[in-house]
């Protein structure tokens, strides 16, 4: 089974913003440890916290697309509920409604949402949503990740 760890950040909201994901087999462990199939992380001069975990999102089930040799279950673990409930459940209404909100205002990063919407259609996804920074190892990672690319911008 595979599972996807995701991150996005910025220093500032928006600013400079970064995203990482790290992806892992479990079923393939050495030494009781899961194999760490891949990570990954890029950044973005000017942006918002919200497309940042987007971008990780969509980067992670690319690269998961490109690599499988089979289709898999995969469990995507995101610290972002906007995300996690974003695909799960608000994501409909908003089709529904010509991409619009409850409250009649275009959906925010809508252009993400759409490739999002796209790759989890032709993926078997388990959503699930972690606490950031409690200690997740692979959550912490991504969000390791995710500074780097971020000091990555704001170190020439």
């Amino acid at each position: 089974m595979i599972h996807i760890y995701t991150d996005g950040g910025c220093s500032g909201n928006p600013g400079p913003g970064g995203w990482a994901y790290v992806m892992v087999a479990y079923g393939e462990e050495e030494d009781g440890v899961p194999a760490v199939l891949a990570e990954n992380w890029g950044a973005e001069n000017s942006t918002t916290n919200n497309r940042m975990e987007l971008r990780a999102v969509i980067a992670a089930l690319k690269a998961y697309m490109a690599m499988r040799e089979k289709d898999e279950k995969v469990t995507l673990y995101t610290d972002s509920q906007y995300v996690q409930k974003g695909i799960t459940e608000w994501i409909h209404s908003w089709k529904k409604n010509s991409w619009r909100t409850s409250q009649k205002k275009p959906v925010k990063n809508q252009d993400l949402w759409q490739e999002l919407d796209e790759l989890n259609r032709e993926l078997s996804i388990a959503w699930a949503w972690v606490k950031g920074h409690a200690g997740d190892q692979y959550n912490e990672r991504c969000d390791q990740l995710t500074q780097k690319a971020i000091n990555a911008i704001d170190s020439p």
